[in-house]
């Protein structure tokens, strides 16, 4: 599960997105803070043990801004993911939190829907943050940045968040035939088929013959490293 802070000074707020993290699967709320301060020192205090992995982060709060609480965070070498959700589009403000490395900024108000789009960006960000290592590809150099032009671009009719399923359990349990990985993932063969395929379409995956005692061989994909291998 991906620990949520929230942090916001607006109670009516603080209750629209925790009830919207309760409604996405992968997520859990494990915090909330009304300050600044009161942020930092939650983010701190726990940085060695349970900590927070995402900080939904408000820009304006009575006792400072969402900018102090980043810098703070970053001077101390804080390992914490964090979404900028603010009514504040001030250039300036949007390039300086930026700099200090929001994964997101999204402008209040918005609709779940843009939420959850939003939050599954940064779930297979992630995911493919976590999974990567050794000598990356381009796409997971450009997912390791949080940069959404890293993303595969998906034809009509796949989801990023299947896709990212898919790519999870090809990389853990690779090779994988799009049987073995339909069975593993709870999702039809067909659908699991068409992601393998489209992930040997943009040569992130290897296609190959697995032959066994009789019948026609089965095509199996096993993940490309970024070595090639």
């Amino acid at each position: 599960m991906i620990r949520v802070l929230l942090v916001d000074d607006d109670a009516l707020t603080l209750e629209l997105h925790r009830n919207y993290i309760d409604r996405l699967d992968g997520f859990v709320v494990a915090g909330e803070c009304t300050g600044a301060r009161a942020a930092v020192q939650a983010i701190l205090d726990r940085a060695n043990g349970d900590g927070f992995d995402l900080v939904l982060l408000d820009v304006t709060m009575p006792d400072g801004s969402g900018l102090d609480v980043l810098r703070t965070l970053r001077a101390r070498s804080a390992a914490v993911d964090v979404i900028a959700i603010t009514a504040v589009r001030d250039a300036e403000t949007v390039r300086q939190m930026a700099a200090l490395g929001v994964f997101q900024y999204l402008v209040k108000p918005f609709s779940f829907s843009i939420f959850q789009e939003r939050l599954a960006q940064y779930r297979a960000h992630r995911t493919q943050a976590r999974a990567t290592d050794g000598e990356a590809t381009q796409a997971e150099i450009d997912a390791l940045l949080g940069r959404s032009t890293g993303s595969i671009p998906l034809p009509k009719g796949l989801s990023p968040s299947s896709l990212d399923r898919v790519t999870a359990a090809l990389r853990r349990s690779g090779p994988l035939s799009a049987t073995e990985a339909a069975a593993e993932l709870g999702m039809s063969r067909v659908a699991v088929r068409r992601y393998l395929e489209h992930l040997a379409a943009e040569g992130l995956a290897d296609r190959g013959a697995r032959y066994g005692a009789r019948g026609r061989p089965e095509t199996e994909y096993t993940w490309r490293r970024g070595d090639g291998t």
